[in-house]
């Protein structure tokens, strides 16, 4: 299989050669230890099945009914819409847009865009809008939450036992598969090979040497002389993705500072503020996200309680301290630990997702409990304030630049053996 021969760590900057792999091999950065490439076998073949798969679950399971709720001999039916449109008119829509768009559009549009990208790889032919429509497959993959949201119906399930009879519908077993299928098509996924076939628009083979500036796509990772990308009149572009092309995130600092701060402005009142009042049989109860928890500590379910208690309160003060930590750290042209200040990194990617979990619950709730007096839920304030610390911490967390952690190191890297100065790398790059 082609491979490019040189790749950049888009986690600590490190130019190095990019091996070819065994079947099933995977390359480390030697420097930070990040994942750089993984070989997958018959990735195109596996990934199509899956696919296709995945689009007859995700009919299946927008089509029939999701859960049904029983409470003295009165029945509500729900689907994956419909607790979106209940929040909708209720005057939320900033949580109906988001939960429309994380547990709905965002799985359904990447398994369409991955579908017409890998019909066209199958044959020679190569559509010149393949490289634009991948880019945004990439884009859509952090935010599909269907694991997070399963994660929020067996949490409801459980408030909602000793008030009435659950029933799963069709909906629900074809979700759950679905959750197992995607996951399988992106672990199938090999986007090496899906980019190895793109021809680049503009030559890209002038090598690379000792002491040469050079720019590496973030999108497709092509690594390439300043002299080999495009110039459309305001920015440099990919030849290959035609993505606009950043030695580094543009204000990587100043942005992720505005996102943190706005997000610690938010999560006060998310935890001080209930997510959503309950009404049953006439009385009503108003409920935070700690109330939650201690509800469910209180019903005997403490495995439940700890993830609920991680996810929705731990992760996000988690993930506020250590992007403050990694944000002054790079501030203060700090040297201390730059492979584990990465790790921590990588830490707030994987983990911020995880807190949409008591949103995905508010909605759930409101679509199945809906028998007015006798028994409804009702979706507060608080809810919009821990929806948005999710979202923008996720934002915050893509906005940052792990690179500028290793730029203090290179720039202070070593000093002449005379004493006269110290010896700089150019943009970005480290010897090869």
């Amino acid at each position: 299989m082609y491979h490019d021969a040189l790749t950049e760590c888009l986690e600590c900057g490190l130019l190095q050669r990019n091996p070819v792999l065994p079947p099933g091999g995977a390359a480390e950065c030697s420097r930070c230890g990040s994942l750089l490439h993984r070989d997958r076998p018959d990735s195109l073949n596996r990934t199509l099945a899956l696919t296709i798969a995945g689009m007859v679950l995700f009919v299946v399971a927008n089509s029939f009914p999701f859960l049904s709720f029983e409470m003295q001999g009165q029945l509500t039916q729900t689907t994956l819409l419909t607790g979106v449109i209940d929040l909708y008119k209720a005057g939320n829509w900033f949580i109906s847009g988001v939960v429309l768009f994380t547990s709905i559009l965002a799985p359904g549009l990447q398994l369409s865009l991955l579908l017409v990208v890998l019909i066209p790889l199958r044959s020679e032919r190569m559509p010149s809008w393949l490289p634009r429509v991948f880019r945004f497959v990439r884009t859509l993959t952090p935010w599909g939450m269907m694991d997070v949201f399963m994660l929020g119906i067996l949490v409801s399930v459980v408030k909602l036992s000793e008030m009435a009879t659950i029933v799963p519908g069709t909906s629900l077993f074809a979700f759950g598969v679905l959750i197992l299928v995607l996951a399988g098509a992106q672990a199938a996924l090999d986007p090496d090979l899906v980019w190895s076939r793109v021809p680049p628009l503009k030559d890209v083979s002038r090598p690379i040497r000792s002491g040469d500036g050079h720019l590496t796509c973030d999108v497709c990772e092509l690594v390439m002389h300043p002299s080999s990308a495009i110039h459309d009149g305001r920015h440099l572009r990919c030849p290959r993705c035609t993505d606009v092309l950043h030695r580094r995130k543009p204000n990587s600092l100043q942005r992720t500072w505005a996102l943190v701060l706005a997000a610690i402005v938010f999560y006060v009142p998310a935890n001080l503020l209930p997510i959503m009042t309950v009404t049953s049989l006439g009385r009503s109860q108003s409920d935070t996200i700690y109330s939650g928890v201690v509800f469910l500590l209180t019903h005997g379910m403490w495995p439940l309680a700890i993830v609920v208690f991680v996810a929705s309160i731990f992760v996000p003060l988690l993930k506020l301290l250590i992007l403050v930590t990694l944000l002054l750290s790079v501030q203060f042209r700090c040297t201390w630990s730059p492979r584990d200040r990465t790790r921590l990194y990588r830490l707030t990617e994987a983990i911020g997702r995880w807190s949409m979990v008591d949103v995905y619950v508010v909605t759930i709730l409101v679509a199945l409990v809906r028998l007015g007096n006798l028994a409804s839920v009702q979706a507060e304030v608080g809810a919009i304030f821990f929806c948005a610390v999710v979202i923008v911490t996720m934002v915050a967390a893509m906005s940052f630049d792990p690179r500028l952690i290793w730029d203090v190191l290179e720039r202070e890297h070593v000093r002449a053996p005379d004493g006269s100065g110290s010896l700089t790398p150019g943009p970005g790059g480290q010897s090869v």
